[in-house]
């Protein structure tokens, strides 16, 4: 008999008496070929004093391996695509009667796919103006500013500082900088330290406090006044390059600027166009998501929310938090990730879908591709590292990957794009 309600499945299993007893009597063979009694030669044990004697493990090991037998084959017969380890319960073991158990687990759905191609989602193809490609091109040139030493004088706004740095208070962990360089009212200067040192002349030396605003990027410093001791050690006048042929060819191989200035545009739309398209992508699915109503099994959802919050663990600890030391109701934290887990299972579980529909699927050409750019970004010798990922499972993922990504270009091929008003 079977109970189905959304995802979640149970079975009543019941085993005949004589696979029991087969599977009893040869464990028992196997029990008394390793048993030592006191009093009897090893092997030479009598049947009836083994199943007296190892009773309990006789029991375990026969539902050990009846148990799974039986579930695989019911799951056969049933067509059940079954999600993570089944939960046992109500066993009724008894010598001469059939075994009788319960099993309850979770299946993938069968889902019933709606249209989805000709999906509505706004999209038109990114435009680069002649602003876009100068403003790049005056960041190139900021990377490769040349900082020349000038002669002693008070420092002034636009001025390069070197400065020595040693905070006197207000961190528990000391900062000191022998020499850092801050531009004075540049935009990436707190204002603190330009008010500070402006005015100053190299050998100065001055203690102030500089108060850093709450979003500041470092952790440690965010919200916090510190007290610094500075010491100005020298001045620098930044010099950018001329924009001519001859920077053009420095950077590349380009013969003139209007060839960088080409080759820049071209990057700048490949790199708008790969985010808008990403942008549109989401919105099919986010569609598909929500045309589409099917159960998830509960055993994915809290999968991705585990994952969710690993990532937001490893987020904190990069920006130099320690999650411990926050005092976080991880239950809030987990139920606060569950929506959002919930929609990308669904996505998923469609996007694989589509991908069986439509027979998209990963090629061994491409999934050796990536590991070779893989192999090139590690140094790592190609050969060496299909074995290691073979081994631990990344191949797999890496054609999940490829295969979830050939699968949103199909929709997006297949997408009906509007201008955006």
């Amino acid at each position: 008999m079977a109970l189905v309600e959304g995802c979640k499945h149970s079975l009543d299993i019941s085993v005949p008496v004589e696979d029991v007893a087969s599977e009893t009597n040869r464990v028992t063979e196997d029990v008394q070929k390793r048993a030592k009694l006191p009093g009897f030669r090893p092997g030479k044990v009598p049947a009836s004093i083994i199943r007296k004697t190892f009773a309990g493990d006789i029991r375990q090991k026969v539902l050990e391996i009846i148990i799974p037998r039986f579930l695989s084959q019911q799951f056969a017969a049933d067509n059940l695509n079954v999600v993570g380890t089944p939960d046992i319960s109500d066993v009724h073991f008894h010598e001469g009667e059939p075994l009788r158990f319960k099993a309850t687990f979770e299946v993938v759905p069968e889902i019933e796919l709606g249209d989805y191609k000709d999906v509505e989602v706004p999209y038109h193809d990114p435009e680069v103006t002649d602003e876009d490609v100068s403003k790049r091109i005056e960041e190139i040139r900021e990377q490769k500013a040349q900082y020349v030493n000038v002669d002693p004088r008070p420092l002034e706004n636009g001025d390069h500082a070197v400065v020595s740095l040693e905070s006197i208070g207000g961190v528990e962990e000391p900062i000191k900088q022998d020499e850092m360089v801050l531009e004075i009212g540049g935009a990436d200067t707190l204002e603190s330290f330009s008010e500070n040192l402006r005015g100053l002349s190299p050998e100065d030396t001055k203690d102030f406090e500089v108060t850093y605003p709450e979003d500041y990027g470092s952790a440690k410093l965010a919200g916090k006044t510190v007290m610094f001791h500075a010491t100005v050690k020298g001045l620098r006048r930044k010099e950018l390059p001329e924009v001519n042929d001859e920077f053009a060819q420095d950077l590349g191989d380009y013969r003139t600027v209007d060839e960088l200035r080409e080759a820049i545009r071209k990057g700048i739309f490949g790199q708008r166009q790969y985010e808008a398209q990403q942008e549109a992508k989401n919105k099919i699915i986010d569609k598909l998501v929500e045309q589409h109503d099917f159960p998830v099994p509960e055993t994915f959802v809290e999968r991705q929310v585990k994952n969710r919050v690993e990532q937001s663990l490893r987020a904190m600890a990069a920006e130099g938090m320690d999650p411990r030391q926050l005092k976080l109701d991880w239950n809030k934290v987990k139920e606060s990730q569950r929506e959002k887990a919930l929609h990308e299972v669904k996505a998923s579980m469609l996007l694989s879908r589509i991908s069986e529909r439509e027979a998209i699927h990963a090629t061994r050409d491409e999934v050796d591709k990536e590991v070779e750019r893989q192999a090139r970004q590690t140094r790592e010798p190609i050969a060496a590292l299909h074995m290691k990922f073979e081994k631990d499972g990344t191949l797999g993922r890496i054609a999940s990957h490829i295969q979830t990504e050939k699968t949103l270009n199909f929709l997006f091929e297949h997408a009906r794009k509007t201008t955006e008003s």
